[in-house]
């Protein structure tokens, strides 16, 4: 806190560029208040009824209910704050789940939580192009080789570096392609199988049957209802007919080489030297195994069986050639938005659903509270934040103003920061939060009085105003520091523990115990290092609040001197 000693103005013009930067933000986005909780605004409501995945015999049970809420709860709540409620209804058999999220469009919700959001890897076999051919064009052999005529190019190209790959930029209608994380060199061309050396064979070998191959002739991926059709029915362990996302190339697959539950991680971000989202993979020992000898096995073949198709949810996201073999974690990238990258991250990351579900219903639901309680919230925060002022400038005076002033600010960089993050991350306020900032109002009155008091001490003891400034801050801000941090300590365990509303809370809390910390050392301190060189508050005014009468008689009353510091008398003790 040198800086704030002798330039105090510094640390107000950087706490000042904070506060122009967040209005300006403000501004520029047109947002000018917080997302509100379900409880004060409503949202949006389903009920899902868990079924067994296709393909998959068994019955629905509570571990795997259990499991499904758990992985929906993050889900939801995975963008920030957002305060979803699920919750189950009914046992057994006859068990759903209902889930509640804050003003969330109907088809998204049902997007985010009702996908199994499952990711495998799976050689290709064979592809064409998504619209089957005329009759009389020859069809594709079981085994992938294509007679002549019109071949899509390949989905992506892929090679690796120090144990990673890169892909190129898919030439076909891609909706994104796949590379290790690690690699920043250029993509090279897909290589064919060696001269007289006999192409490595593909991590499976098992032989389509007859239905299968004659799916992939007969399929129109064109077609919504196909490509959903298709999806829906693609056993791990049989090769399956799968289409592009967007329903432009069609694929004969193997069975699955490298399973997503194998992911251990999954996140969203942007390269370095690029500007397009991408989702990050990190995979656990056995899915570097198993990628690396996918891609061992893969790398030697001929078109198309040198790729290898990444599937989600039965469509193939991509599907890149071979060149080398790739141990490590994956790129996934395409054509994402933000939004796209950080939902399809959060799928992945919080694992394949144990359950497929029907949507039985969906509705919108009102708020539980209301504007009403809400007001009665926001009037109750006034009040307590008025009767506070009234205080400060009761027994402070003059000096409480600095107080009212750092109040004001704290509830200003606090205002801001939770528009910015209602925006940026998903954070929802909710009555409970309302309460979390309210309680804030205390602990950072808190702050000042404790300041405040230790410069009065240090004067009763007859120290100059300038030298009770530094000498009280010394001693205050440890205490300030150690009562924040039991605050932050309390709001952080329980937000970690906690959910719903009281999640709310212990993050409203922490906030606002951080904007204490700023505001103390960023603009009280530095105010009153400012204030201490004004003749007003060294002359000793019964109205600054730093009077001898307002001090108490420890000392000989402070007397000003001609240049506005103060002299006293002291005795030997009171010294030392």
């Amino acid at each position: 806190m040198a800086a704030s000693k002798s330039h105090p103005e510094r640390s107000l013009i950087v706490l000042g560029v904070v506060l122009a930067g967040l209005l300006a933000w403000m501004a520029v986005t047109s947002i000018w208040a917080p997302k509100l909780g379900l409880d004060l605004r409503g949202g949006t409501s389903i009920v899902l009824q868990p079924q067994p995945a296709p393909g998959e015999e068994g019955t629905v049970t509570q571990d795997a209910l259990n499991t499904a809420v758990d992985i929906i709860s993050k889900r939801v709540n995975g963008t920030g704050v957002a305060e979803a409620e699920v919750t189950t209804q009914g046992t057994g058999q006859n068990a759903v789940i209902v889930v509640s999220v804050p003003g969330v469009n109907e088809q998204q919700l049902v997007d985010t939580v009702s996908k199994s959001a499952r990711m495998t890897f799976r050689p290709v076999l064979a592809e064409t192009n998504g619209t089957p051919a005329p009759p009389t064009s020859p069809s594709p052999s079981p085994s992938g080789t294509k007679k002549p005529g019109p071949k899509p190019s390949p989905s992506g190209t892929k090679r690796s570096g120090q144990g990673s790959g890169t892909t190129a930029s898919p030439t076909s209608s891609s909706s994104g392609s796949v590379r290790p994380r690690t690699d920043t060199s250029s993509p090279s061309p897909t290589p064919t199988a060696s001269g007289g050396a006999s192409p490595t064979p593909a991590p499976t070998t098992t032989t389509p049957s007859s239905q299968t191959v004659k799916t992939y002739q007969t399929a129109d991926c064109a077609n919504a209802h196909t490509r959903e059709e298709l999806a829906n029915n693609q056993p791990s362990n049989q090769p399956v007919v799968a289409c592009q996302v967007d329903g432009s190339i069609k694929f004969l697959l193997g069975p699955v080489a490298v399973d997503g539950s194998d992911i251990t991680n999954a996140s969203a971000g942007i390269p370095q030297n690029s500007t397009a989202w991408v989702v990050n993979l990190t995979f656990n020992s056995t899915g570097n195994k198993n990628f690396g000898d996918t891609t061992t096995a893969l790398y030697k073949n001929s078109p198309p069986k040198n790729q290898f198709a990444i599937v989600l949810d039965g469509q193939v996201v991509s599907a890149p050639a071979v060149n080398e073999p790739i141990f490590g974690g994956a790129e996934i990238s395409g054509s994402f938005s933000q939004t796209e990258a950080t939902d399809l991250a959060n799928q992945l990351k919080y694992g394949s659903l144990p359950l497929d579900f029907k949507v039985a219903e969906t509705q919108s639901i009102s708020p539980t509270l209301g504007s009403d309680q809400l007001r009665a919230g926001l009037i109750a925060g006034a009040l307590g934040l008025l009767v506070v002022i009234v205080y400060l400038l009761v027994y402070y005076r003059a000096l409480g103003l600095v107080a009212v002033a750092s109040l004001l600010t704290a509830a200003a960089l606090t205002y801001g920061l939770v528009v910015f993050l209602s925006d940026r991350m998903g954070y929802t306020l909710t009555l409970a939060g309302v309460a979390g900032l309210v309680v804030a109002i205390g602990i950072t009155a808190d702050s000042f009085i404790v300041y405040f008091e230790r410069i009065r001490d240090e004067m009763r003891d007859g120290r100059t105003l300038r030298v009770a400034l530094e000498n009280g801050w010394v001693r205050a801000r440890r205490t300030i520091i150690a009562a924040d941090f039991v605050s932050l300590m309390a709001a952080t365990i329980l937000y970690v523990l906690s959910v719903g509303g009281v999640r709310g809370f212990a993050f409203s809390l922490g906030l606002t115990t951080l904007v204490d910390l700023v505001v103390v050392f960023m603009f009280t301190k530095p105010v009153m290092s400012l204030l201490a060189r004004t003749k007003f508050f060294n002359s000793g005014s019964q109205w600054s609040g730093l009077s001898a009468e307002r001090l108490g008689d420890r000392t000989t009353p402070v007397k000003p001197t001609r240049r506005g510091t103060a002299t006293a008398t002291t005795t030997t003790a009171e010294e030392s």
